[in-house]
């Protein structure tokens, strides 16, 4: 195909085209990124608002006698330490804070929740499966490089004799 003096070839078009790709997506990337910062920061002042019912619940765990209070209090307290460990989530963009997130919120559920001693133990479970997986599983680079199969240099410990 001939263009004016130019002849535009078929791998000429597809490397521009590519190109273009490239930058669009890089675009909408930032974009989502900005929506996520964005999303942290109605998050965090959401977060910040609901203390004040919490500060307001505190005179209730002298007066309440049957426990309600405490319930009450501890609920939206741990709401709130999910709400903080989701927009730490939202900020680090890492697996550790995901699996900090699933840790903090299947707590929650244990501590407040009326489940039964098998969902109980089905949550236990998941804690330790969750344990096993940051132990074992894990790698600090996730999604940046491969982990090699050289193993970690140990720290130096002092022997004691």
């Amino acid at each position: 195909m001939k263009l004016g003096n130019h002849i535009v070839t078929n791998t000429g078009l597809r490397r521009k085209e590519e190109h273009i790709k490239n930058v669009l997506r890089n675009q909408l990337a930032g974009i989502a990124g900005l929506l996520e910062v964005l999303l942290a920061i109605i998050v965090l002042i959401a977060l910040l608002i609901s203390i004040v019912p919490l500060i307001e619940l505190l005179p209730s765990l002298f007066i309440d006698d049957n426990g309600v209070g405490v319930h009450d209090f501890l609920v939206h307290a741990l709401d709130i330490v999910i709400g903080i460990e989701f927009v730490k989530m939202l900020a680090k963009h890492s697996p550790g804070s995901v699996l900090e997130v699933l840790l903090t919120a299947i707590a929650r559920n244990m501590i407040v929740g009326h489940g039964d001693a098998l969902q109980n133990l089905i949550s236990v479970g998941a804690i330790a499966l969750i344990f096993i997986i940051r132990r074992y599983l894990y790698v600090p680079a996730f999604g940046h490089a491969l982990p090699t199969a050289e193993p970690e240099p140990q720290p130096e410990t002092a022997e004691v004799h």
